[in-house]
C-alpha cells in the first residue's frame, strides 16, 4: 500500500469505462477501511435509519433483537430515545445457542412474553437477527410463523447481515420488504397512491404533493407519515407506488405480485432539467400533463443566485448524503462550480454522470471511502463540503452534511439545498 491516498481523476475513469473499474475502488478486492466515513456505510444498524429503526416503521410495532451481546449493546442507545424506549427487546445468545441452535426454539416464548408483558398490545413483532444465523442457515420465515401461531402476533423478520450489503438482496433493501409485508389485499382507489422508499416523508413543501393533486390524486401515503396501523392498513388501497429509492424495489415487486399495486420509479437528482424531464415522463405513463414550470424557475433563480455570489468557489463532494455524490458533482459542474474531489462508490447507476462529469471537469479527483489507502489522504483547500464524510476528511472548511432525517427531492430539495449552503458560506 502506497503512502498516498488512492485516487483518479474523472477523464482517467471515464476512459477505463465501466468494466474496468481500478481494484482500489472495489470493496470486494481488497480490505474495507473502516473510517468514520464507512460506519455508517458498512453496518446495517450503525447510523440513520438501519435495519433497526427501519424495522420499526411499521406503527404500534416492537423489536425483538436476536443476537449475540457484542451486537445488542449499541441497540441498547436507541432505548435513551423516548420514541424507542418501550419497541425494543433483547433475546441475548451464549455460546451454546450458538452451536447447538437452542435459541431457535426460545424465539416463539419470547415474541408471547413480550406481547402479553405490553400494556397495549403491539400490532406486530420484527425479528431482528444477525450475521450469525446467516452463517447457520436458519430459516427465520419457518421460525417467525411459528411464533406469529404461538403469540397469536404477525411475526415478521429483519435481517440484520452486514456481510450481505454488496449482495443482490443488501440489509436495507429486505428490510423495506419487511416493513410492508403485513400489508393485505383490499379494493384498489383509482385516486389512491403511496411513495415509497424512505423512513422519513418527504419535505412538506416538496412539490411532488401539490404536482399529484394537480392531476387528481386525493391520497398520498408514506409509511412514515401513518400514525397508527388502520392507517398503515391503507397503503394496501394504492393505485400505484413511486418508488423514490432504487432499495425500495425488491419491496414494490413484492407488493405488485401479492397486491396487484404497479409502481413507477423516480430518482432523487439535482439537476433542474433532468428533474423537468423526470416529471414529464412521469405524466405520459399516467396519462396526465404535469405542469411543473413553477417550480422548475424556482429551482433554477435559486441556483443563478448563489452563483452571483459564490459562483468562484470549489467543492469537496461525499456519499454519506442525501444524493448520488457524483450527480451532485455534475449538477454542480454545469453551474460553473469547481469540483476538486469526490469520495463515491462507483457503480452502474451513477457511471452515466462520471463520463458527463469527465467532460467539464475531467480533473476531478475520485477517491473510495473503503480503500485502505485513505490512511494516507492529505487534505487540499476546498472552499465548501457537502456530506458528512467529506466535513470529516475537512474538519476546518465550511460546509453542510446534508444527512438530515428528513428528505429532500426534486425542485424543492435544490432549494433547500442551496440555501443551507448560503447559510453554511455566510
Amino acid at each position: 500500500m502506497g503512502k498516498c491516498a488512492y485516487y483518479i481523476t474523472a477523464s482517467g475513469l471515464a476512459e477505463r469505462g465501466r468494466n474496468d473499474i481500478p481494484s482500489e475502488l472495489k470493496s470486494s478486492e481488497h480490505l474495507i477501511y473502516s473510517s468514520p466515513a464507512t460506519l455508517s456505510f458498512n453496518s446495517p444498524g450503525a447510523k440513520g435509519f438501519g435495519v433497526k429503526r427501519a424495522g420499526l416503521s411499521v406503527p404500534d410495532s416492537v423489536m425483538l433483537l436476536v443476537s449475540p451481546a457484542c451486537c445488542g449493546r449499541n441497540t441498547s442507545l436507541f432505548r435513551t430515545n423516548p420514541e424507542y424506549r418501550d419497541r425494543f427487546f433483547f433475546l441475548l445468545l451464549d455460546e451454546t445457542d450458538i452451536v447447538t441452535g437452542r435459541h431457535l426454539s426460545k424465539i416463539p416464548e419470547a415474541v408471547k412474553e413480550i406481547c402479553e408483558g405490553l400494556e397495549k398490545k403491539p400490532s406486530s413483532v420484527m425479528i431482528c437477527i444477525t450475521c450469525i444465523d446467516a452463517l447457520l442457515g436458519t430459516d427465520m420465515e419457518r421460525v417467525c410463523r411459528k411464533a406469529t401461531d404461538y403469540a397469536g402476533v404477525p411475526t415478521v423478520p429483519c435481517y440484520m447481515y452486514a456481510l450481505t450489503r454488496e449482495k443482490r438482496l443488501p440489509p436495507m433493501a429486505a428490510v423495506r420488504k419487511s416493513v410492508y409485508s403485513l400489508l393485505e389485499k383490499q379494493e384498489r382507489n383509482s385516486r389512491d397512491m403511496n411513495i415509497m422508499g424512505y423512513f422519513t416523508p418527504l419535505d412538506d413543501d416538496c412539490e411532488l404533493y401539490p404536482l399529484m393533486k394537480s392531476i387528481g390524486i386525493k391520497n398520498i401515503r408514506e409509511i412514515s407519515r401513518c400514525n397508527n396501523i388502520d392507517e398503515y392498513k391503507m397503503l394496501s388501497r394504492a393505485n400505484f407506488s413511486l418508488v423514490l429509492d432504487p432499495e425500495a424495489r425488491y419491496a414494490a415487486q413484492d407488493m405488485q405480485e401479492r397486491l396487484g399495486i404497479p409502481f413507477i420509479e423516480l430518482l432523487r437528482l439535482y439537476r433542474p432539467e433532468k428533474i423537468h424531464n423526470q416529471y414529464n415522463l412521469l405524466g405520459k405513463a399516467l396519462g396526465k400533463d404535469i405542469d411543473d414550470s413553477e417550480y422548475y424557475e424556482k429551482a433554477k433563480k435559486r441556483i443563478d443566485s448563489f452563483r452571483s455570489r459564490y459562483g468562484g468557489i470549489s467543492f469537496s463532494v461525499g456519499e454519506i448524503m442525501k444524493g448520488d455524490p457524483f450527480e451532485v458533482s455534475l449538477m454542480l459542474a454545469e453551474n460553473g462550480f469547481e469540483v476538486k474531489e469526490i469520495f463515491g462508490t462507483v457503480g452502474d447507476m451513477n457511471f452515466p454522470y462520471i463520463k458527463k462529469l469527465a467532460e467539464i471537469s475531467p480533473e476531478t479527483r475520485i477517491y473510495s471511502n473503503m480503500s485502505p489507502t485513505m490512511l494516507g489522504f492529505v487534505p487540499e483547500k476546498v472552499d465548501c463540503f457537502i456530506g458528512c464524510d467529506s466535513g470529516y476528511y475537512h474538519p476546518s472548511e465550511r460546509g453542510i452534511e446534508w444527512s438530515q432525517d428528513s428528505e429532500p427531492f426534486g425542485f424543492a430539495g435544490v432549494v433547500r439545498l442551496f440555501d443551507e449552503l448560503e447559510e453554511a458560506m455566510k
